[in-house]
């Protein structure tokens, strides 16, 4: 065997000898620091919350009745596309599975003069209510996630540089819509608009009425 072949191999050895032994001693401290103390391990890592304190920024009174609330769940089915490119090399579909829930409520605040009448024996009574309007969807950002993604390679070198957030808002946002215009074709109103009913019969029958009547004012 020629020298030169002799001290080439020699060399890839002593290279591999070393390259062996480094990742024997990294593998070595890896677990000496994790047998360590917490306060010793230089490495151990500590979360600490350095959040500033709540603000009150303001607070209202309400006069509502929390008649019904809706639970809803949507597929959020997102795709954007490149005009002259393929999807392959710039595009990206989302799939979203979003959880929300829309509350009914009835305002009383919005009852007008007369809105209540009793007969002189205080027997009967009647009661005309606002319709029962809908508080816009609380999603639940716990039960709310992204299912799947496919991304262009165009879209993909730009993740591995920087996020984008701008994609889940838009992503909150939109099963947000679906979720409301669902609550409103899904007759949470008219349930809320009959508990009401039942309970200011229910308590004014308590009271003493024998007769009481509510009524809803024009569809809102």
């Amino acid at each position: 065997m020629a020298p030169s072949e002799r001290s080439g191999r020699r060399g890839w050895g002593v290279l591999a000898a070393v390259v062996v032994l480094t990742a024997a001693v990294v593998l070595a401290g890896q677990q000496a620091m994790r047998m360590l103390p917490d306060w010793i391990n230089p490495f151990e890592e500590e979360t600490r919350d350095r959040s500033g304190p709540v603000v009150l920024q303001s607070i209202r009174d309400l006069a509502r009745f929390e008649a019904a609330s809706g639970n809803f769940q949507v597929v959020v089915d997102l795709e954007k596309d490149a005009k002259f490119l393929p999807d392959a090399i710039r595009g990206s579909r989302t799939l979203f599975v979003g959880h929300g829930s829309v509350d009914a409520y009835v305002d009383f605040a919005r009852l007008g003069s007369g809105a209540v009448t009793v007969n002189e024996d205080r027997t009967a009574a009647t009661v005309r209510l606002p319709r029962a309007q809908l508080e816009p969807t609380t999603l639940d950002p716990k039960r709310s996630y992204v299912f799947a993604t496919e991304r262009g390679l165009i879209n993909r070198a730009g993740d591995f540089f920087s996020g984008n957030p701008a994609d889940q808002q838009q992503l909150y946002v939109l099963a947000a819509q679906k979720i409301q215009a669902a609550a409103a074709q899904s007759g949470l109103r008219e349930r809320a608009d009959q508990n009401t009913r039942l309970m200011l019969q229910n308590m004014l029958k308590a009271l003493g009425f024998t007769t009481v009547t509510v009524q809803n004012t024009a569809s809102q």
